[in-house]
C-alpha cells in the first residue's frame, strides 16, 4: 500500500495580507509610492504563492503556468495611475494575465524597505552598531527609515570591501567609485536606487556607502565628500525580498506553498 501524501490546504487572501502588513504596515510606504493589493480577490483562497521582485510578462507567465493563486512582488507594476486597463500597453497586458486567472496581486515596496530590506541587507554584511540612514517615518515609539549605517566586521581597504560585498550577495561584479587602498569601518547601506542617499551617508560620516543606480556624476561627487560608493545594482542587493518572503510565508502559513519566480539581473554585461 503506497504513501498518502496529505495535500495543503489553503487560507483566504485577506489573511495573508493581513499577516503581511504586520510584518510591513503600508504606513510606513512613502507618500509616492503604491502598496498593497493591486488587483484580484481579496477573499481568494490561495494555496500556492509565486514570490519575486518584478511582475515581468516571464513571472506572470510562470505564476500562470505553475497554478499560483497569489503573486507578491516588491516594486509595484502599477506606480501611476490608469484610466484603462487592457491588452494594449504591457501593464495592462500583465494586469489582464493575471485577473483573467484569478492570481490576486500584492505588492510591498518602500514599506518593506524601511521594515524589512534595511536591516536584512545589513545583517549579510554584518553591520554592528546600526543606525538608520534616512529616517521617513517617526512617532512616539520608533524612527523608522530607509537604509541603515554602522561598522563593517573588521577594518578593511575599499578593494576588500567590495570584493566582500561581491561575495556575500553572490554577484558577479559591483561598480566602485574611491581609491583602492582607502581604509574603511564607518558604512552604509541601501538597497535599490540611492542616489538619494549620499547626502544622509555623508552627513552619517559613512565612508563607503553600498547601493545601486548611482550615476557618472553623483560618484564623481560623492568622492569629492569623501564618500565611496559600491554600486552592487538595484537588483543585486534586492533580490533579498525574495528568499526573506519565502522564509516568512513557509514560517506564517506553513499549509501555503511557495515558489521563487525564475529571475536574473535584467542586463547582462559585455567585457
Amino acid at each position: 500500500m503506497g504513501i498518502r501524501m496529505e495535500s495543503k490546504k489553503s487560507v483566504e487572501c485577506g489573511t495573508v495580507i493581513k499577516s503581511l502588513e504586520q510584518l510591513c504596515a503600508p504606513v510606513f510606504a512613502e507618500n509616492w509610492d503604491n502598496v498593497g493589493l493591486l488587483a484580484g480577490r481579496r477573499d481568494k483562497e490561495v494555496g500556492k504563492i509565486c514570490i519575486a521582485l518584478d511582475a515581468t510578462d516571464g513571472v506572470v507567465e510562470e505564476a500562470v503556468r505553475k497554478g499560483a493563486d497569489m503573486l507578491l512582488t516588491h516594486h509595484p507594476l502599477i506606480f501611476s495611475s490608469m484610466k484603462k486597463i487592457n491588452t494594449d500597453d504591457f501593464v495592462g497586458r500583465r494586469l489582464v494575465k493575471l485577473i483573467g486567472n484569478d492570481i490576486s496581486y500584492y505588492a510591498m515596496h518602500t514599506n518593506f524597505d524601511v521594515m524589512g530590506m534595511a536591516d536584512a541587507a545589513a545583517d549579510e554584511i554584518r553591520l554592528k552598531e546600526r543606525q538608520v540612514l534616512s529616517i521617513t517615518y517617526e512617532d512616539e515609539i520608533a524612527k523608522e527609515g530607509i537604509g541603515r549605517y554602522g561598522k563593517l566586521p573588521q577594518v578593511m581597504t575599499l578593494e576588500e570591501c567590495a570584493s566582500y560585498v561581491k561575495d556575500v550577495f553572490h554577484l558577479e561584479s559591483v561598480k566602485v567609485y574611491g581609491e583602492r587602498d582607502m581604509a574603511v569601518e564607518c558604512a552604509a547601506v541601501s538597497p535599490g536606487s540611492g542616489k538619494s542617499m549620499i547626502r544622509p551617508a555623508v552627513e552619517a560620516g559613512a565612508e563607503v556607502l553600498i547601493t545601486g543606480d548611482i550615476d557618472h556624476h553623483e560618484g564623481l561627487d560623492a568622492v569629492a565628500q569623501g564618500l565611496a560608493i559600491i554600486d552592487a545594482g538595484h537588483y543585486g542587493l534586492e533580490k533579498i525580498f525574495v528568499p526573506y518572503m519565502i522564509e516568512y510565508i513557509e514560517r506564517e502559513f506553513p499549509q501555503i506553498a511557495v515558489f521563487a519566480a525564475r529571475e536574473g539581473n535584467p542586463f547582462w554585461l559585455l567585457v
